[in-house]
């Protein structure tokens, strides 16, 4: 999940140099914190979030295909 989200990330970003996802486990959900440069926060987040809910509905469907939970926060 943390390799598909990194790939997703980088290909919105102006500066893919920039992103960084950690994995932190909470209770029995692995959560995805994803990390990119102040500037490109709007292009992963999209006008009224469209693209941050599109981002999080792919990963929690290829997690639910491996029977995992994953979450993703987009985090400042």
């Amino acid at each position: 999940m943390k390799d598909l989200l990194l790939y997703i990330a980088k290909n919105l970003v102006d500066n893919p140099d920039a992103v960084t996802v950690t994995e932190v486990e909470r209770d029995s959900e692995t959560v995805l914190e994803l990390r990119v440069a102040e500037g490109d926060m709007g292009k992963v987040i999209g006008r009224q979030g469209r693209i941050a809910k599109e981002i999080r509905t792919l990963v929690k469907s290829v997690a639910a295909r491996k029977g995992k939970k994953v979450s993703v926060e987009i985090v400042d």
